[in-house]
């Protein structure tokens, strides 16, 4: 893909549905009773290998456009896969639907393409360990593929090290077939779309916060069943995000977005805007199936630095990508810090990110957990390495519009995994 600046980006757009959200909604919708009916579906590549790997487990799903309707058998009608469940790259299908095959009467084995296979697996094999699943990885490795077993669930309150809704979730799917209570408490908070989906489709599941620090603690009690629900999925929000800095950093432009997600633990994205400076305003506020959506106007706006740390950062962990390329263009130093999660990405996005805006002129330095981007100079066309990486693909495309001559985006067919029409959309503003 090639692509070079432009100026004025005008008119009314949707994005996707999100993609944790459609995620969870095949395998929810999988071990509840009855049906479940999806609306704005992802279709992207991730959310297609979820789609199948319960199809190998013997779930009937359809499909129709956008639509999905899954025959769910209840938490035990998972049948034994008669072969290994391709995850492909999607590390959130193969965490979450680890934590229920820990609690399946039948051994299985997870294994995805080679990218997938180089990321840490070890985050979920202990806390599974610790209650009492058998699950191993193949080549010792800590990765997968991932052989499990069966074994007897038990309870447990987990402290995790990190702030990460796929370890929490994959706790919480696994306390579905446990003994006792299961509860999880994290540094701060991450996304909660599964605790909010969970008590949708009728499980006991309560959170609290502790008063005297930023620790989020959700518990889930075993033995009540799910119960199929009909379920519109919000616009994706970290797809939104692309369109959001293309409305900010292009000239002339005004771009509404409509029915996004603005879930709290993900709209990390919006307060830092609004940190920069960004001319951003929110309407028709509403909630649908438990998640809070809005429409976004978003104007060309002149934006300023900032910094972006502590618990602020497990809400905009995937947006990290496009805010440096705001940071880029903004006047002042931006220091992003307390983001080494970005190290066990599709690719190390610190290192992707630093290495992709140097090549476009950017005064630019990765750190241990982070970047320090000094904006301001313009940006030069460049050849952006995305090491198939959808997100850096997506934000250098942005990056592109603002940059002196031609931007070469090489692999830009890897947008296919969250965002398929994402280069569709941009003829919907010209």
């Amino acid at each position: 893909m090639e692509l070079c600046s432009i100026n004025g980006l005008k008119g009314t757009i949707t994005v996707p549905g999100d993609k944790s959200v459609s995620h969870r909604c095949i395998m929810f919708g999988s071990i509840a009773n009855g049906i479940t009916e999806v609306e704005n579906f992802l279709k992207g590549a991730d959310c297609r290998a979820t789609i199948q790997c319960f199809r190998t487990l013997g779930i009937e799903i359809e499909e129709n456009g956008s639509s999905v309707r899954i025959h769910g058998k209840g938490l035990h009608g998972l049948m034994p896969p008669t072969d290994i469940l391709d995850v492909g790259n999607s590390g959130t299908t193969t965490r979450l639907l680890a934590g229920i095959l820990a609690g399946q009467p039948f051994d299985s084995k997870l294994s995805g393409d080679a990218s997938l296979n180089a990321r840490p697996m070890k985050r979920i094999m202990e806390p599974l360990t610790q209650m009492g699943a058998n699950i191993s990885s193949i080549l010792r490795n800590d990765c997968a593929p991932l052989y499990i077993t069966p074994g007897k669930l038990h309870g447990i309150h987990y402290s995790s090290p990190v702030a990460s809704a796929q370890v929490k979730s994959c706790i919480l799917l696994a306390g579905l077939y446990a003994d006792t209570e299961t509860s999880v408490t994290e540094p701060s908070l991450s996304r909660n779309h599964t605790e909010l989906m969970l008590r949708e489709f009728g499980a006991d599941l309560h959170s609290s916060h502790a008063l005297d620090s930023t620790q989020a603690t959700v518990s889930l009690n075993p033995g009540r069943e799910l119960y199929g629900q009909r379920i519109l999925v919000p616009g994706d929000i970290s797809s939104a995000a692309y369109f959001i800095a293309a409305g900010l950093l292009v000239p002339d432009s005004e771009i509404l977005i409509q029915n996004v997600g603005i879930n709290p633990t993900r709209a990390g994205l919006l307060k830092v805007c609004e940190d920069m400076g960004a001319d951003i305003t929110l309407l028709n506020e509403h909630t649908q199936s438990g998640e809070p959506i809005a429409d976004i106007l978003v104007r060309t706006s002149t934006l300023h630095g900032t910094t972006i740390e502590g618990d602020i950062i497990p809400t905009l962990i995937d947006e990290i990508p496009i805010i440096a390329v705001m940071a880029a263009a903004a006047e002042g130093t931006t220091i992003i810090r307390d983001a080494a999660e970005l190290k066990v990405k599709e690719t190390d996005r610190i290192e992707t990110i630093t290495d992709n805006l140097l090549a476009m002129g950017c005064a630019v330095t990765a750190t241990e957990d982070g970047i320090v981007i000094h904006g301001g100079r313009p940006l030069k066309g460049a050849v952006i390495h995305t090491l198939l990486d959808h997100r850096i693909a997506m934000a250098f495309s942005i990056a592109a519009l603002i940059a002196k001559g031609n931007t070469q985006i090489l692999d830009s067919k890897c947008v296919d995994v969250s965002y398929p029409q994402f280069y569709d959309t941009f003829e919907e503003l010209l």
